[in-house]
């Protein structure tokens, strides 16, 4: 078997996004037999079903749909807007759920890590963006779950992790990742 191919998505579009710089840090340690990507959400079109109806879907989303169609998991990293997830990781679930009956993300497994400047470490973006997941069927791991409140704290001017006991639990998580993709890779394989 080849690597395992996981896409890290994330909420946020600005350029020092901590939503972003924690998931590349976890893509870096996750283990040897996978190969993260992190997806450029900033040029992707709002989703609008006209362009699908009339066989004229924009080439962002085409080529956004392969992308998705070619990995084997997810880790959507967000922060929190308004007690929500964020527009352009809405969009993004949208735009490759579509057209009706090509589900993109159908059965393939994925995590979510929420994050804040705040206290709270966007536990409400981190419920909201698991209620699509379930009709989208991105089986989920559930535990441990990700909330990193202070964010703007963990990270350094060069958007390196500093945080030593908050490196050791992304390192579980990436590890409980890691085994649940494994899990589900292993089962469409057979």
């Amino acid at each position: 078997m080849g690597k395992i191919n996981i896409g890290i998505l994330t909420g946020s579009l600005r350029r020092e996004s901590y939503s972003k710089k924690t998931g590349l840090y976890v893509a870096g340690i996750l283990p040897e037999d996978f190969a993260a990507e992190w997806i450029d959400l900033s040029g992707l079109p709002l989703y609008n079903q006209d362009y699908d109806d009339e066989g004229n879907p924009p080439r962002e989303w085409q080529v956004f749909r392969q992308k998705i169609k070619k990995m084997d998991g997810f880790l959507f990293v967000t922060p929190e807007y308004n007690r929500s997830v964020t527009a352009a990781l809405k969009n993004a679930l949208d735009v490759a759920s579509r057209p009706f009956g090509q589900n993109a993300w159908n059965g393939k497994p994925g995590a979510v890590i929420s994050v804040s400047p705040g206290k709270l470490g966007a536990f409400g973006a981190n419920h909201h963006l698991r209620q699509p997941m379930v009709f989208l069927n991105i089986p989920l791991l559930q535990q441990p779950e990700v909330y990193l409140g202070g964010i703007a704290e963990l990270f350094n001017d060069r958007g390196e992790l500093t945080d030593r006991g908050t490196g050791e639990f992304l390192q579980t998580f990436a590890d409980a990742f890691a085994r649940w993709v494994r899990t589900w890779v292993k089962a469409a394989g057979e």
